[in-house]
């Protein structure tokens, strides 16, 4: 599966003229390479060349783990105590490398580390190579298809945990460790991202921070979270009552859920992608609540939480099979509560289907 991505990636420098890629991003170095990992401060970082083996720079203490992970090309290892620029240099020097520009991942890059690949080969200029690793990544195989659904699973047992563990004087940090607890008990190391329990007048903020907070009576929670599975992030929002709920509240709730299965009836190949945002904005504005829905209406989901596609009233791309997204509307309104509600979509042949599956109509918790 590497093999034909760096494949890809090849191609596309002959096209442009590049003489080689230098990829340091975290997601980008998993797709292409099989290899994930959290560098610090240490540098990590493949090299792509148009003809050459692609090669590996890693610390010495990654090395074993990198081979673990599949990957037959060349690595240069370092240790604390090595430059691993001078190395990369000495690498450069010993092939006939062939182009006029340099490729890297622009929007991830410091000044400092812009510098010292600068360095590397002064007379090439710097092409951004992100959105097209952004495109190969856009598209799903059935193997990350299959990887995708088991981590919206594991996201839908986090809700449930969560929902069993609701009770008075409980707090929302509590909750949210007995989530983690549980999902680590099942093998799970990394979540997609901090996990959220908000209650009450918390859960009108849409990234709100947990907090030593009691759950009470008559209050809205909120539950977004996600796991990292095999280097996949799953994503899901639930909300629920916890006690009865005022009319407005429910009429907040059923707004949201309304606007989520209109959106997700749109959901097909051809669709333009801003239409999912406005279809979901119309509902939520037309019920009176247009000012409190801040945020696009999804996003791209695979080796990032966060990727391609945008789903913001503005893209004109068109839906394709195998693209993998949410989609969660919400609505935030300040001293009342909110209520998001996020499913995991893939786009299919005959349409959609929802990875994620906790049920979603409103549910009422027992105090």
């Amino acid at each position: 599966m590497t093999l034909r991505r760096l494949h890809s990636l090849q191609q596309w420098l002959k096209e442009k003229d590049v003489a080689y890629a230098f990829i340091q991003g975290k997601a980008n170095l998993f797709y292409l390479t099989g290899f994930r990992c959290e560098p610090h401060e240490r540098l990590v970082s493949l090299l792509v060349f148009q003809d050459n083996e692609p090669c590996l720079i890693a610390p010495n203490m990654e090395t074993s783990l990198i081979c673990q992970s599949g990957w037959n090309y060349p690595i240069i290892g370092y240790s604390d105590s090595e430059d691993p620029w001078r190395l990369i240099s000495t690498h450069l020097s010993s092939l006939e490398i062939v182009g006029s520009n340099l490729a890297v991942e622009k929007e991830l890059l410091s000044v400092a580390r812009a510098e010292q690949i600068k360095a590397l080969s002064p007379e090439l200029a710097l092409l951004n190579c992100e959105d097209t690793i952004m495109k190969l990544r856009l598209i799903k195989n059935d193997k990350e298809i299959a990887i995708l659904k088991e981590a919206a699973k594991l996201a839908d047992f986090g809700v449930e945990v969560g929902v069993h563990a609701l009770n008075t004087g409980r707090t929302e940090m509590e909750i949210l460790a007995m989530i983690e607890y549980e999902l680590k008990r099942k093998g799970i190391r990394e979540m997609s991202f901090g996990t959220l329990v908000l209650s009450g007048e918390q859960s009108a903020n849409p990234h709100g921070k947990p907090k030593m907070k009691s759950i009470e009576k008559g209050e809205l929670v909120l539950f977004d979270l996600g796991v990292v599975l095999e280097g996949y992030c799953s994503d899901i929002t639930r909300t629920v009552a916890f006690g009865n709920i005022s009319t407005e509240q429910e009429k907040i709730y059923e707004t949201v859920l309304t606007a989520q299965e209109a959106t997700l009836s749109l959901c097909r190949k051809g669709t333009v992608l801003g239409d999912l945002d406005r279809k979901a904005r119309s509902i939520i504005t037309d019920a009176g609540y247009g000012a409190y829905f801040p945020h696009r209406i999804g996003h791209g989901l695979g080796v990032e939480v966060h990727e391609l596609p945008s789903l913001n009233e503005n893209n004109q791309d068109q839906l394709q099979v195998g693209m993998t997204f949410t989609i969660e509307p919400g609505i935030y309104v300040p001293k009342v509560g909110g209520v998001r509600i996020e499913d995991d979509v893939l786009i299919t042949e005959d349409g959609y289907e929802c990875l994620t599956h906790y049920p979603k109509e409103l549910l009422v918790v027992k105090p």
